[in-house]
Parts: C-alpha cells; sequence; structure tokens
C-alpha cells in the first residue's frame, strides 16, 4: 500500500535540529560549508543503547539557521528537500561551488509512546521514518489493558495541537495518513474498562487499609510500651 509522500515528509519547526552537509569535486572549498554551530548528544534506544556526539545547527525561535557565508537562512516551514534546493541554488548562484552536493537530516526525529504500553519510552529515530505499529513494538507492544480500538495520535499542525484517535483492529489503519509517524508525535494507548475499573477499586479502597494501618501502628506501640 502506497501512503502518498506528502504526508511522509514534515517541515523544519523552531528548536529542531538539523545536520546539513555539503560536498562537491572540491573538498577544500566544500569544508567550510561544514562547520555547524552547535555540537548535540543523539540517544538512540536500540539494543547497544548509544549515545554519539553529532554537529548540527539549531533552528531558532524565529525559525532562522546562521550558516556559513549565506548567513542567516529562515528555514522554518521548509521541508528537507525545499531546504536542500534552496541551498543548493545559492551555493551556485553566488559561484562559491561547482555542482555541490546537499544532504539536510534531522538530529532530533523523536516520538513519544505513552500510557498501556510494556516500556514507555522517547523513541529517537536516525532513519526519520517509523511507522505507528513500529513505534509501538519498540515499546513492548501494548498491554492487555490497552484499547486497541482507541489509540491516541497527538501532533502539531499548522502550530496547533490536534489529537486523532486510531483503531488498530481496522485494516484502514495502513492507508491512514497518521499511519506513519512525524516529528516529536505523542502516542498515547488508553487502558480499557477493565483496568479503569480495577484502578478505581484500588483507589477507593485505599482509605481504608490506610486506616487499618494507622490502627495496627497505634496498636503495636501502646503493646510494645
Amino acid at each position: 500500500l502506497n501512503i502518498p509522500a506528502a504526508d511522509l515528509e514534515p517541515v523544519i519547526k523552531p528548536n529542531d535540529i538539523l545536520s546539513i552537509s555539503v560536498s562537491s569535486l572540491n573538498p577544500e572549498a566544500s569544508e567550510v560549508f561544514n562547520k555547524p554551530n552547535i555540537s548535540t548528544n543523539v540517544f538512540s534506544p536500540d539494543i547497544t543503547a548509544t549515545t554519539t556526539r553529532s554537529n548540527g545547527y539549531l533552528v531558532s525561535l524565529e525559525g532562522f539557521i546562521q550558516f556559513p557565508i549565506l548567513g542567516n537562512m529562515m528555514v522554518a516551514g521548509l521541508t528537507k528537500k525545499e531546504l536542500k534546493d534552496q541551498l543548493t541554488k545559492a551555493l551556485i548562484s553566488k559561484k562559491l561551488l561547482v555542482d555541490p552536493i546537499v544532504d539536510v537530516r534531522y538530529l532530533n526525529f523523536r516520538v513519544s509512546i505513552m500510557g498501556e504500553v510494556a516500556k514507555p519510552m522517547v523513541v529517537t529515530v536516525p532513519s526519520e521514518k517509523i511507522s505507528l505499529l513500529e513505534a509501538l513494538a519498540l515499546a513492548g507492544d501494548l498491554t492487555i489493558y490497552a484499547r486497541r480500538d482507541n489509540v491516541m495520535l497527538i501532533r502539531e499542525e499548522n502550530g496547533k495541537r490536534i489529537i486523532k484517535r486510531l483503531d488498530l483492529n481496522s485494516s484502514s489503519i495502513l492507508t491512514s495518513p497518521y499511519f506513519y509517524l512525524k516529528s516529536n508525535d505523542i502516542v498515547y494507548a488508553e487502558p480499557n474498562k477493565s483496568k479503569v475499573g480495577s484502578t478505581r477499586q484500588v483507589m477507593a479502597w485505599l482509605p481504608v487499609i490506610f486506616s487499618f494501618l494507622s490502627f495496627a501502628i497505634i496498636v503495636a506501640d501502646r503493646y510494645y510500651q
């Protein structure tokens, strides 16, 4: 099944961290464009659970990055491809490089998995592409108490938080525009009625249990005096 590419390509936002590499037939001329302005630790929750140090460009709150020679560039609202094309054209038009090859990647592409999963976690995605099912699998899958027909996806679009409820029991999930996650998505697996009911029963009994324990402590204290 094919998902439209437009649904997979997120736009760059303030506080994103971008890796931008530039190469050409002249390595010395390209070197100046490969000196980003920050270093960041990127955690990858794989089997080895390694942390690597990567260089990147932090997008300012106003949406700019400071790129060598080209200076301040507005990048917020662009896709990676649009930024790549913009940089390529600028380098050629200003005659800074001949036939430059520009690669743009996210260093902070991550999604959060919460609720009724075995291991709630924040997943860093080096490949920048992950499906809802893959993310849930990394979190140890849904517990027996999770509602599979009402998994909540929280996403920011056009500066607004939207909430989508997805039914994992339906085959339509495979063609949903929300099947593939975007950076900073939050997936929340809601508990089913049996879990909610048992939790309420426990909460109802807590005052009784605490009262009994307090009484037992008082009796024991007087007995041993």
